[in-house]
Formats: C-alpha cells, sequence, structure tokens
C-alpha cells in the first residue's frame, strides 16, 4: 500500500480528533472558547508537518539508500587530525606556561 501525504494527514487528524466531538470545538483541550480550539489546530497543523516531513524522508531513504553519508574513514581521519591538533596547542600551552617566567627576562 502506497502511503502519501494525504493518507498521513488522515490518520493524524484520526488520532488526533475525539471520536464523540467535532474538531475545533470548545470540549477539546485545555483552553475555553476559540482560543482553545485555535491553538489545537495550530498543534494538529504541527504534528501534521512534522508526520509528513518524517514520512517524505523514509520516502527518499527507501528510494535512494546511498544518498552520499560520510564514510567510517573519512569520521576516523577527522577525529584524528582534531585530535592532533588539540594536542599540539595542549603541548605548547604547557611550555609556555612551565616557561614563562624565564622568557620575560629575553
Amino acid at each position: 500500500m502506497k502511503h502519501t501525504a494525504a493518507r498521513t494527514r488522515r490518520a493524524v487528524l484520526r488520532a488526533t480528533t475525539h471520536p464523540h466531538t467535532a474538531p475545533y470545538t470548545t470540549s477539546r483541550g485545555p483552553g475555553r472558547g476559540r482560543r482553545g480550539a485555535r491553538t489545537w489546530a495550530r498543534a494538529n497543523g504541527a504534528v501534521l508537518r512534522l508526520t509528513t516531513r518524517v514520512q517524505e524522508g523514509l520516502q527518499e531513504a527507501s528510494r535512494r539508500p546511498d544518498r552520499g553519508d560520510i564514510s567510517t574513514t573519512t569520521v576516523i581521519i577527522w577525529v584524528a587530525a582534531v585530535t592532533g591538533a588539540v594536542l599540539i596547542a595542549g603541548t605548547i600551552a604547557v611550555v609556555i606556561a612551565k616557561y614563562n617566567g624565564k622568557l620575560n627576562g629575553l
């Protein structure tokens, strides 16, 4: 069965709507009157956008399994480079701190 944005939207609305009340009634949610209904409508819209975006991402991942993700080798090289740079900077800081008094007289 093919998942579409419309089907996802219907499923979200069905899951978030109480079965005994119509949408946007005052009995839904913590607020009273139209303000509570607007808050719930805004929340439903946010959930709808989020679920639609996740669904599109999953469809894209299933359509193109190799999306150019960073390889393990690249990550290892970057971690080694950053670690080396931090070690060099730390060594320089220790040497300067150790000999700071002696370097002032030069």
